[in-house]
């Protein structure tokens, strides 16, 4: 048996798994802050997130079509790894609290200060490297 795929089914199932991943981070950072999270979820949920928010890719997105590819690949399996350790039940209703915050219209800037503080350090560290050495 052949199954033939369309580019439409495809670009279709692309943006609904993409649609999907805009609740489902959200929905695993919630899950880190729950008691009934087992220790190994909390542990995977957390690399899940720091890899999502984080602008460092294993592939860079300028590379062409690798550089998108472990976006595609990596994160889903990442968040599917995650959720199989989840009790069950608890995704679900994560995932409701993370769609009423993605429509109350707040902002949540405060999720990016873990990010923009690794990449404090890292300029630190290279103008430490590049003009303290020269100094010295």
């Amino acid at each position: 048996m052949q199954v033939s795929y369309t580019q439409e089914a495809v670009a279709v199932t692309l943006k609904e798994r993409a649609g999907q991943l805009k609740t489902d981070i959200p929905a695993v950072m919630l899950c880190l802050r729950r008691r009934e999270t087992p220790l190994a979820a909390k542990l995977l949920a957390a690399v899940t997130v720091a890899y999502a928010l984080s602008p460092v890719d294993l592939i860079p997105d300028f590379i062409p079509v690798l550089g998108y590819l472990d976006d595609l690949i990596l994160l889903p399996a990442l968040i599917d790894l995650t959720v199989r350790l989840l009790p069950p039940g608890l995704l679900d209703e994560c995932r409701r609290e993370a769609e009423g915050a993605r429509t109350d219209g707040k902002k949540r800037w405060y999720f990016a200060v873990p990010v923009v503080l690794v990449w404090l350090v890292v300029v630190w560290l290279v103008v430490k490297a590049v003009f303290l050495k020269k100094a010295s």
